[in-house]
């Protein structure tokens, strides 16, 4: 029986002009079969293609995110160090973005400040090099006090390629050409020439470090034309300028009618030998025992024998010109302020030796003439020559009675202690001018004044 939508319909009344033949034709149920399929049709295409559960909810999260930029911005978790999941490395992490700023932010650069390194061997370098930049007397000062903070640097044998520079500058030594350096060489031997050679050879004789770098021939020609530059200052001074020697072919002309150099000139009361080591009263010499020794350390340091002529030069003359006159006044003055100077910083030592009769003259004398240059290892010497030159060779005094002192306990202990005193143990420069510096203020003005003019 032909189903009928017509037929299960509820308490509808009889069609009246419609016959049952008509209900029944064939083309009215071919037209609701029509419909029919029609609707059963696009409920099945509905069915078939609607979307999934996940594009469901991919669809609805697009839908939250645009709703949401409107709104605020979302922050990404951050990773805590509880999790378990693998974290992003550095290279692909979704910084943070603040609420003001939406968006990707670019990270700006903050350049960080300069950190100047001083290096107080480049500023050495570039005193020694270059000169003062400024104030030469700002300068000055700045190197004094690298010198006695920071020191040259040397090696081992107390070799430094600026250690002859820097003394150049502390002594304010003029430019000398080598030539006028030769001229005085060709002028052969000088009046002192003999005394010379009877103390070369004897100049630190067991220092291997002096006698591998400095030769006796260097320290003969060098104490040879100090000598001529000494003796042409002499005539110079006396007013006979006609005197001033050349030497021949056959030396110097006063040598070899073995003459005094101003036998003419002198009266009776100032005898100033011809050597000048042996000379009296006030007239400067041209050549005094022990200036070999002091000569040492320039020849050492010096990269020639020029550099080392004009440093030493100035060094005898405007630094301690007393040491080398003939009666060594100088010399003897610096002995009587050692006993002063240890009477000061150390009166308990200071009565000690007195009490054996124990005075600077008889164990000190040798390192007033040298500025201690006598007490090796020689780059010890240097050393403290770097703290002499740069505050003042006066300093010296000082540095004697640091000697002393670092000896205290062994003097005081010792019921002769002149055989100690015979020679000092191995210089330590840095221990020694600790010491000095700290003694220096105990030492009053008048005694300081003294000092610095007794070696004039």
């Amino acid at each position: 029986m032909t189903n009928s939508p017509i037929k299960h319909a509820p308490n509808l009344p009889p069609p009246t002009t419609t016959t049952d033949h008509q209900l029944r034709s064939p083309k009215s149920s071919r037209g609701l079969r029509k419909l029919q399929s029609a609707h059963q049709l696009s409920a099945n295409y509905a069915a078939q293609n609607a979307p999934s559960l996940i594009s469901q909810q991919r669809h609805q999260q697009q839908r939250n995110t645009s709703s949401s930029h409107a709104q605020a911005p979302q922050i990404p978790p951050i990773p805590t160090l509880t999790s378990h999941h693998r974290t992003r490395s550095n290279s692909d992490a979704v910084l943070p973005t603040t609420l003001n700023h939406p968006g990707p932010t670019k990270k700006t650069f903050v350049p960080r400040k300069a950190v100047v390194v001083h290096n107080p061997r480049e500023e050495l370098e570039g005193m020694a090099r270059q000169g003062p930049q400024g104030d030469v007397l700002k300068d000055l000062a700045q190197l004094r006090h690298l010198i006695l903070c920071e020191g040259l640097f040397a090696d081992s044998d107390g070799m430094s390629q600026l250690r002859i520079y820097i003394w150049l500058i502390l002594l304010n030594a003029p430019a000398i050409s080598t030539d006028s350096y030769l001229d005085l060489i060709r002028r052969g031997a000088s009046p002192a020439y003999s005394k010379i050679r009877n103390d070369t050879f004897r100049t630190l004789a067991t220092n291997p470090l002096f006698k591998r770098r400095v030769s006796e021939a260097s320290l003969i020609r060098l104490l040879n034309a100090i000598a001529w530059k000494l003796h042409d200052a002499k005539i110079e001074k006396l007013g006979d300028p006609t005197r001033v020697n050349a030497a021949n072919e056959h030396g110097s002309p006063e040598l070899q009618h073995a003459s005094p150099v101003i036998k003419h000139a002198q009266g009776p009361s100032t005898t100033t030998a011809t050597d000048g080591s042996e000379a009296g009263g006030t007239e400067p010499g041209i050549y005094v025992q022990g200036m070999n020794v002091l000569c040492a350390p320039f020849l050492y340091a010096a990269r020639s024998e020029a550099e080392a002529f004009i440093a030493f030069h100035v060094f005898i003359t405007r630094e301690c010109p007393g040491y080398v006159r003939g009666a060594m006044d100088g010399v003897h003055k610096g002995l009587a302020l050692v006993d002063k100077c240890l009477a000061i910083v150390d009166p308990k030592l200071s009565t000690y030796l007195q009490s054996k009769h124990m005075k600077a003259e008889l164990y000190a004398f040798a390192s007033v003439l040298t500025m201690c240059a006598c007490t090796p290892p020689l780059p010890e010497v240097l050393q403290l020559w770097d703290f002499l030159f740069a505050y003042g060779p006066h300093l010296n005094i000082l540095c004697i009675c640091a000697q002393l002192i670092s000896m205290r306990e062994t003097l005081l202990t010792s019921p002769s202690p002149t055989k100690l005193l015979r020679s000092f143990p191995p210089l330590q420069a840095k221990p020694i001018i600790d010491l000095t510096v700290s003694n220096l203020r105990k030492i009053p003005a008048d005694i300081y004044d003294e000092l610095v003019h007794h070696a004039e």
